[in-house]
């Protein structure tokens, strides 16, 4: 058993809150800077870390290096720079759903 302060200190928790709704504040925080991020991207750094997490060093960073050259849509990339030079939120479209079927 760990306390949750103790938790933190040694790094195995990012916050500790004093209530509920000040954990929810800042969760929603986070899940809209991630909202805001190009779409591709968000969704291709959730598959590399759990691919890494099942892999050696050496297969992860190799998966990585595959992925980043053919992720990176041109589209989603320009609108995130001029965005970011803008400073504004970028206007990303929706990512294409999953298809289950051939």
């Amino acid at each position: 058993r760990m306390t949750a302060l103790k938790a933190k200190e040694i790094g195995w928790v990012n916050d500790v809150f004093d209530t509920q709704e000040e954990m929810l504040a800042a969760v929603m925080e986070t899940a809209r800077e991630i909202a805001s991020k190009v779409p591709l991207a968000v969704t291709g750094s959730k598959v590399m870390i759990n691919y890494a997490r099942d892999h050696t060093i050496k297969d992860g960073l190799d998966y990585i290096a595959v992925w980043q050259t053919a992720m990176f849509s041109g589209p989603h990339m320009a609108e995130a720079f001029k965005a970011k030079a803008e400073k504004r939120p970028g206007d990303f479209p929706d990512l294409a759903p999953i298809r289950r079927e051939m």
